[in-house]
């Protein structure tokens, strides 16, 4: 019995481990020389639009995803801790998530039971997507694929595939943006207390 038992562990075993799905990897890749992020203007769940030059003097997390794309589904939960340890210390930095080409509904659904409360707009079209995805010099775009914007409008980041966006590692460089200093070690500490 206990043989059979073990047998059965070990077959399960790969079956939790693709359950649990990709792995988040770290570090963003600079982009150097910075180049002028595209302007744009999207709609969001509830048809508020938003345009990038409207953000001017903030840095922009800015996270193209799809709800079929498994690494995007996992980093939404870390991007929502982010979110909201950004808006606690009161810091310039936006977070927005750009679905690539699914509708509202789609999208709704997805967000309503992750609970996000970070903005995400509506890139039906992949038109947004599209602009970015030149600036990479590739054919395609992977999704989960984000840029991280300087406060004059630049492309100062990117990242391709998932990351856990409440890392502090990760969130450093793009707090450095500002002009300021990455808070030291104690206070990051406290900030996840």
């Amino acid at each position: 019995m206990p043989t059979r038992a073990l047998a059965l562990i070990l077959c399960l075993l790969p079956v939790a481990a693709l359950a649990a799905g990709p792995a988040l990897t770290r570090g963003l890749t600079p982009v150097e020389p910075r180049v002028p992020a595209p302007d744009f203007q999207l709609a969001d769940l509830d048809g508020k639009r938003l345009r990038l030059s409207e953000l001017r003097g903030k840095a922009v997390i800015l996270n193209f995803w799809a709800t079929w794309c498994p690494p995007c589904r996992k980093e939404m939960p870390s991007m929502e801790r982010a979110w909201r340890g950004i808006r606690e210390r009161g810091e310039p930095i936006v977070l927005i998530a750009v679905n690539v080409g699914e509708d509202a509904d789609t999208v709704f659904g997805f967000t309503a039971r992750m609970d996000l409360s970070f903005p995400i707009l509506l890139d039906e079209r992949s038109e947004v997507a599209d602009r970015y995805r030149r600036l990479t010099g590739i054919g395609t775009m992977a999704l989960p694929t984000t840029f991280v914007i300087d406060p004059q409008r630049r492309v100062a980041y990117r990242a391709v595939g998932g990351r856990e966006w409440d890392d502090p590692a990760l969130l450093d460089p793009v707090r450095a943006l500002l002009g300021g200093t990455a808070p030291p070690k104690a206070a990051r500490a406290a900030a996840r207390d």
